[in-house]
């Protein structure tokens, strides 16, 4: 029997005797190795905080000490050591364990939003309301990554926490990276911090080869030790902790489960708000993530578990279309700058990055200062390409709001992951965009049907010179093209066409459903309703060739992968009502929940967006 399999809780873990940490240690990691490669998820970040996450249970009380995680994509092992061990075979799959922290998994799970530098403000509340009902004795304990440290949230918890003496622990777990290197003032303290690892490696070895030279070398290495911390003070910049009012103690070593037990020992008896830094290394112990130059295999699709190389050929994909058009656009227009929120390579970014470093910016995991910076960089006369996650543009409605869209600026989004993405889980949906995004004024949506239609309607939006534009795809390959028949003066493709003497059905769909709408209106050609399928194009503002259209129509069925309330069906029956038109309308779209994880085509093929289901949706509207 492995000692893995004896770990049923963490009151096993803190059963196992010291000296077993390490064979378990590696045990998790050949197990995460072996279970990640079949499902695919987060590979490198969960093999850098075996030893953190292993020395956080042991040293705490889970839950009666809340543990949150920052973003939670690191969280494997906690789900191992809780109890979850036996169900990874489902992780990320349909009604199986999410790749993020669940409450409704665990009584050890606090949180589930997979958005980063959230995490300081769910312990400062927490601790906060552990205070009011007389359990200050609790503690809060927060692990923050240092790429999360460049969001905004966190140095705004950050002053709330350092205001207070309640129990908050901040673990920062420090590896030098978000996605990719960490960037910023930020990234810089942390890596001069960093450099103290050799210091105390040098001062132990110091100590031990002077006290083998008896009374003397004690002596010499007592004076040593006793101007430590002034050494210390001049070369290390961690007054940035303390002059907040916090308590630091670290660097330690994060794969030390000795030296991260007492650090934590320390803070978990320490009265008031606290941080400790452990340093870790993304993909530790596993050779195939550590050497990994892009991201070191932060996410992973099904791979080798003793090579790390994929077991399935990736086909082209929507990001990879618009990765090579930003470069083509960056040498035919000097004015064209690009910024990330430290996903460059997850958004196609990366390529452009190297061809012109100079018209590149990654500010960390900031979206709304990503949009107000871009917001400025447009009031001096370029055009800014803001490349993101859909589901990150939430973070920065007020910004696209008030900085870009009142300003009219010309700012292009580009929201890679858009609508239905399936197993990253509910928080990684980009089902909101087009809902949150369309009440702006003056803004100009675009959702391509195809990857020929990525390619006209990126360089359509970058041509906007007033107001901000957004284009929206969704994650993973492209699949076929979807040939229109014709396009109106207005730039509306019609994408299909069946005569009949019945009820007369206008399907409008949106994006990468089109394909689904096209087959689904073949399916009901055994009827005589006349069928008409268009694709906008760009979904906001409404196009007349549309309303023109809905005006001749019996029946309106909108077909898209966003929210159903708020969303592009919603928009249309507002402009048909403007105008004074009574046709019909039938939105086929995300209903008002949030998305469990399960494939996009499950989730798709659940909500009735799939081929079947709108054949369903047309046969029942006619």
């Amino acid at each position: 029997m492995s000692i893995l399999d004896s770990i049923g809780s963490p009151k096993d873990l803190k059963a196992l005797p010291s000296d077993r940490l390490e064979d378990l240690a590696q045990e998790i990691r050949d197990f995460l190795v072996h279970k990640v490669a079949v499902t695919g998820g987060h590979l490198g970040p969960n093999l850098g905080v075996v030893e953190l996450t292993m020395a956080l249970h042991r040293v705490f009380d889970s839950p009666h000490d809340p543990i949150v995680f920052d973003t939670s994509h690191q969280s494997y092992v906690h789900k191992i050591l809780t109890g979850r061990a036996g169900q990874f075979d489902t992780l990320r799959q349909r009604g199986g364990l999410s790749g993020y922290t669940d409450r409704g998994e665990s009584e050890h799970d606090w949180t589930e939003s997979s958005h980063a530098s959230a995490a300081l403000s769910y312990a400062d509340g927490l601790a906060k309301g552990m205070d009011l009902a007389g359990q200050g004795d609790r503690n809060a304990v927060a692990v923050v990554g240092d790429g999360a440290l460049t969001g905004g949230m966190c140095w705004e918890a950050l002053n709330n926490i350092a205001g207070g003496e309640r129990n908050v622990v901040i673990v920062v777990n420090d590896n030098g990276r978000s996605y990719s290197p960490t960037i910023g003032g930020m990234a810089a303290n942390l890596a001069s911090i960093r450099m103290q690892h050799g210091y105390d490696e040098l001062m132990e070895s110091g100590k031990k080869r002077l006290k083998q030279l008896g009374w003397v070398g004690a002596r010499t290495f007592e004076a040593l030790a006793a101007v430590k911390e002034g050494v210390k003070s001049q070369v290390l910049p961690t007054e940035m902790f303390s002059d907040l009012g916090l308590k630091y103690v670290g660097p330690v070593n994060g794969h030390d489960i000795k030296a991260l037990e007492k650090a934590l020992v320390y803070a978990r008896d320490f009265d008031g708000p606290i941080i400790v830094h452990a340093v870790t290394e993304k993909g530790h112990g596993f050779a195939p993530a550590v050497n990994h130059v892009a991201d070191q295999m932060h996410s992973t699709g099904a791979i080798d578990p003793l090579t790390g190389e994929p077991t399935k050929q990736a086909s082209r994909g929507w990001t990879d279309i618009f990765a090579d058009e930003m470069v083509a656009l960056g040498h035919q227009r000097d004015d064209v700058v690009a910024i990330t929120a430290a996903m460059a390579g997850p958004t196609g970014l990366q390529d452009f990055a190297d061809a012109f470093p100079e018209r590149f910016y990654d500010v960390g995991i900031a979206e709304a200062h990503a949009l107000t910076s871009a917001a400025g960089l447009a009031m001096t006369g370029v055009h800014p390409v803001v490349a993101l996650y859909s589901t990150f543009l939430n973070r920065a409605f007020d910004q696209l709001l008030m900085d870009v869209g009142l300003l009219n600026l010309p700012v292009t989004l580009m929201l890679d992951r858009s609508g239905v993405t399936g197993s990253d889980g509910a928080s990684h949906n980009g089902v909101w965009d087009m809902a949150i995004s369309s009440i702006v004024p003056g803004i100009h949506i675009a959702a391509p049907r195809d990857g020929d239609t990525l390619v006209e309607l990126f360089h359509e939006a970058v041509a906007i010179e007033t107001g901000p534009s957004v284009v929206r795809y969704p994650k993973g390959s492209v699949g076929a093209t979807v040939p229109a028949l014709r396009r109106t003066e207005d730039g509306v493709d019609v994408l299909f066409e069946q005569p009949g003497e019945g009820t007369k059905v206008l399907v409008i769909a949106t994006g990468s459903l089109a394909q689904n709408a096209v087959e689904a209106a073949q399916a009901v050609a055994d009827t005589d309703a006349e069928l008409t399928v268009v694709d906008p194009r760009w979904v906001f503002p409404i196009r007349d060739s549309i309303v023109e259209l809905a005006r001749s129509a019996d029946r309106v069925i909108v077909v898209e992968d966003g929210l159903v309330r708020g969303g592009i069906g919603s928009a249309v029956s507002e402009e048909l009502d403007l105008r004074g038109i009574t046709t019909p309308v039938t939105r086929a779209a995300f209903p008002h929940i949030f998305p469990k994880h399960a494939s996009r085509n499950e989730l798709l093929a659940e909500v009735g967006l799939d081929t079947a289901g709108l054949t369903s949706t047309i046969r029942g509207v006619l």
